[in-house]
């Protein structure tokens, strides 16, 4: 009879472990902006993506069941974003979703979402995808306010007084001059020019003209690569030794290779991941920070970018909303999501709330200036 009870126990055991390796994965979709114009950000959001799915599966993925990453490309182009989102929810069947790479896909991906009652975790930066907050939609790159904030307190120690603009007419670009424009007067700054270029400019020379008869004690540039490039390129062209910002939109080493020599100088707030070396041992990321490096490196051949952060942040804060949740259903996920707290990731230390669906604090950020082709955090 004992070796009956024993035998049964093993043969229960062993049903149990079948069931388990049966089990369906769980999906997560993913648009992402892996060619087109934005490819700098898509690529490495994916292959960081990947890289997290692989880590988490060869552990026993979660809840006891694989994790199974839907990744489609939007090819930087909004109609193509909606087309995939529609699939995601209509034929894949996720339990949340990341992306896209860019505001503007994001902000047409996210109202069907919302409908879908799944949750979206987006890549992109600007404030207005989750303010004001939308329950079903959360992101992980730092919003422009944080940015700003940290450029104009580093402005304000400088001495500077008036500030001039210029900023891309893309989604990205208008949603960061917005803050700028808010921003400025509160912290005590004058708007001295206030310049747009087009997406696909590759001369700013007439705004910087403007811009430097107006007298300004310093620039800010608002865009992604290349126009803050071509922005850099004619400063210098032009002769102007007014110091320059960047956004965090150009915090890769592919803004420094298109600038050359022009990049040499310009500051701007970046995620810490650029200078993990540079960074003190007791910093809170900086175990998982110089790890994603490593690996990063290792597996892809290339430098991590802080964009390829924002990928695996977003699975990241996923799968623990999962795990939180002890389910895969998107209105578990949701309210777990809302409820994560102190979750160190490559971007920042996450802690999100009912109010909050980015999570993040000016210290998602370091000042760091161009010097000699690399980045130098500043004070």
């Amino acid at each position: 009879m004992k070796r009956f009870f024993i035998l049964s126990a093993v043969a229960a055991a062993l049903g149990f472990c079948a069931v388990a390796l049966a089990a369906e994965p769980i999906r997560i979709g993913a648009v992402l902006s892996v060619t087109g114009p934005a490819s700098f950000l898509g690529e490495p959001e994916k292959n960081s993506m990947l890289m997290l799915q692989d880590e988490i599966n060869a552990k026993g993925g979660v809840l006891g069941r694989m994790i199974e990453l839907v990744v489609y490309d939007d090819e930087t182009d909004v109609n193509k974003a909606v087309l995939a989102t529609e699939k995601l929810l209509k034929k894949d069947g996720v339990a949340v979703a990341l992306g896209s790479s860019i505001t503007g896909n994001t902000l047409a991906m996210s109202g069907k979402f919302v409908s879908a009652e799944t949750p979206l975790v987006s890549l992109a930066a600007a404030e207005k995808i989750v303010r004001p907050v939308n329950p079903w939609v959360f992101k992980v790159a730092q919003s422009d306010r944080l940015a700003v904030g940290r450029i104009l307190a580093h402005a304000k120690s400088r001495g500077y007084k008036n500030i001039a603009l210029i900023t891309v007419s893309d989604g990205f670009g208008q949603a960061g001059r917005e803050v700028l424009k808010e921003m400025l007067p509160a912290e005590g700054f004058t708007l001295a020019a206030d310049e747009v270029y087009g997406p696909k400019d590759t001369d700013m020379t007439a705004q910087l003209t403007k811009i430097k008869s107006a007298g300004a004690d310093a620039i800010i540039c608002w865009g992604t690569n290349p126009g803050p490039a071509v922005v850099a390129g004619n400063r210098i062209h032009l002769g102007m030794a007014t110091p320059l910002y960047m956004s965090h939109g150009v915090a890769s080493k592919k803004f420094i290779e298109l600038a050359g020599a022009a990049a040499n100088g310009l500051l701007l707030p970046a995620s810490k991941l650029i200078v993990a070396d540079q960074l003190p041992d007791n910093d809170p990321q900086k175990v998982l920070l110089t790890g994603y490096a490593k690996d990063y490196q290792a597996k892809f051949g290339a430098a991590p970018s802080q964009f390829g952060g924002y990928g695996y942040d977003s699975l990241l804060l996923a799968v623990r909303a999962i795990e939180a949740a002890g389910s895969d259903k998107p209105a578990g996920i949701r309210a777990a999501l809302e409820k994560l707290t102190d979750v160190s990731g490559v971007t920042g230390v996450f802690s999100m709330s009912p109010g909050d669906h980015n999570g993040l604090s000016e210290s998602a950020f370091v000042m760091v200036e161009i010097v000699d082709g690399d980045w130098k955090i500043i004070p």
